[in-house]
């Protein structure tokens, strides 16, 4: 008897698998680079942009200050804007690994589409904020209304 029966693989069908696999190859980069069949969001412009500096308060306060003037933008109490306080916590932590102290600014950019987001212009970290939902990102759009304060201010913003 026979150890075992072999016939071999029709030749044909593997060029045409190979074929068929370089085909895709071919298109799928084709469509990437000419953009075929990619849906794109405009281009959203910018309606404004802050740029602040936060510190810690001995009181346990954070101050938002406007990095041009230096002026008094927010002052979150304790126990207060923990989404806030999570965020800059976060980004404060990226700086410190980075050697990186507390002067260079945030940006704060309001989009013509809703949108917001913060960039630390220190180490490049852009945060979208729209995507912590509306609630949270209305917590840094407060920062857009705030008025100047007189350095002693204390709001709950």
């Amino acid at each position: 008897m026979s150890d075992s029966f072999t016939r071999p693989f029709p030749r044909g069908a593997l060029i045409g698998a190979g074929a068929l696999l370089g085909l895709s190859l071919l298109l799928v980069t084709g469509s990437r680079i000419n953009g075929v069949g990619a849906t794109r969001m405009p281009e959203a412009a910018v309606v404004s942009t802050l740029d602040l500096r936060f510190a810690d308060r001995e009181d346990g306060a954070v101050v938002a200050t406007a990095a041009s003037d230096g002026r008094i933008v927010a002052v979150f109490a304790p126990g207060t804007n923990g989404f806030v306080r999570g965020v800059m916590r976060g980004l404060a932590r990226e700086r410190r690994r980075d050697g990186i102290g507390a002067e260079p600014p945030f940006r704060l950019i309001r989009w013509t589409d809703g949108r917001m987001s913060l960039t630390d212009l220190a180490t490049g970290v852009n945060i979208n904020l729209e995507v912590f939902g509306p609630t949270n990102a209305a917590a840094f759009a407060q920062l857009f209304g705030a008025s100047a304060l007189p350095a002693t201010a204390d709001t709950g913003i």
